[in-house]
């Protein structure tokens, strides 16, 4: 039995249908950016609450309030929370509120109960005092251009939906982060699949934290961020609950009407994986393992089979190898990374096992999470992953 050319069959399978199926499915996913999506002039759209939470945040927190203060949506409340910082952010919220013309509200948050992260207790205490019939949940460090907003509406009122997640651009500063960074947003595209999520029978669903805009009654009806008080990936756990109790999801492009810099440097970009890998996978010791063996097996089998096989069964690995590039490619122009990072592939390949790995050992080793100097066990966090 030729074990090498089954297992490349394997492969080869694997990254056509990934290819093919993404080149198709990205092609259906709208960018809002583009001219078609202005809203009509007469467009004046339902009122909407912005929440914005912030924790030591004090590099970025100015830039992202004033963009926010800038956004030609007449209809609009912003709702700015300083959880507990101990830096200059509080103070900083408290200035440009007082510019705002009542368009803006800085509240301070003094304690943590039990039982709650940081940032779901200050969304949730966002959303209580809220009054907008759309509620956008954003951080603390995107910046959103004065149309975002707007566009955003018209097409969620447009389409009917209940949640709209509107894709980032994501700002890369360093090599390390363009490698890093367009290898994950690869990833991501690959298991949440974005074209899927508007099919109310497909599993898919998505979140961003970036712009995670929700109607009200979508969100008190799945229960808020009191439901997921303890979700460390948030954003993703929202699009999850938003789209299993029947609510209309949408994901859509928009270059550059969010920018974001999601990580600083390659360091920055392993160490929030590392909070957040294992927890997408809900904690599950085995099955993360498992991912994590067919993510290098995945991504590094091309490349290895390419090289080390002969005769027959390198076409195979060959064939898998040039639908890899191609997925890249497509990736390649979105993000606006050079192809040149492909020759890198199998590095950032090896780098993202490793943070895999270090996830969830990482986790295990502590006993939980520990994220903004609060530790949270591994029972807790369990318990809100599913």
């Amino acid at each position: 039995m030729n074990v090498p050319l089954y297992a490349g069959l394997a492969l080869a399978a694997v990254w056509v249908w990934h290819a093919v199926a993404g080149a198709a499915g990205m092609r259906t996913v709208p960018d809002i950016a583009k001219p078609e999506f202005i809203p009509a002039e007469d467009f004046s759209g339902p009122r909407v609450s912005i929440i914005v939470p912030a924790k030591d945040e004090a590099a970025s927190i100015e830039q992202a309030a004033r963009s926010l203060l800038a956004i030609e949506y007449p209809n609009l409340e912003v709702i700015a929370l300083d959880d507990r910082s101990t830096d200059s952010t509080g103070a900083i919220l408290d200035r440009v509120a007082g510019e705002s013309a009542g368009r803006m509200r800085a509240r301070h948050i003094a304690s943590l109960p039990a039982g709650w992260l940081g940032k779901t207790h200050a969304m949730h205490l966002g959303a209580s005092e809220a009054e907008g019939e759309w509620l956008l949940f954003t951080d603390a460090d995107v910046v959103h251009r004065r149309d975002a907003l707007r566009r955003a509406v018209a097409y969620a009122e447009r389409e009917r939906a209940d949640h709209l997640v509107l894709l980032p651009t994501v700002i890369m500063e360093t090599p390390g982060e363009r490698l890093l960074v367009s290898f994950f947003q690869s990833l991501f595209i690959f298991a949440h699949r974005p074209w899927k999520v508007a099919d109310p029978k497909a599993k898919d669903s998505i979140g961003v934290g970036a712009f995670n805009l929700v109607r009200r009654t979508a969100y008190e009806v799945m229960g808020g961020y009191e439901r997921l008080r303890l979700a460390i990936v948030d954003d993703m756990r929202l699009g999850e609950e938003i789209k299993r109790h029947g609510f209309a999801q949408r994901a859509v492009f928009g270059h550059d009407l969010i920018r974001v810099r999601w990580a600083e440097g390659a360091n920055g970009v392993v160490n929030n994986l590392t909070k957040n890998v294992f927890a997408e996978m809900k904690y599950n010791t085995a099955y993360a393992l498992f991912v994590t063996a067919a993510l290098a097996a995945m991504q590094l089998g091309p490349w290895a089979g390419t090289l080390a096989s002969s005769g027959w069964s390198r076409v195979p690995y060959a064939v898998a190898l040039g639908s890899l590039l191609w997925s890249y490619a497509q990736s390649a122009r979105r993000s606006r990374v050079s192809m040149a990072y492909a020759a890198l592939h199998p590095l950032a390949a090896v780098v993202l096992t490793y943070t895999f790995l270090r996830s969830i050992a990482v986790t295990l080793w502590q006993g939980g999470v520990v994220w903004r100097g609060t530790k949270y066990s591994l029972e807790e966090v369990r318990r809100f992953s599913n």
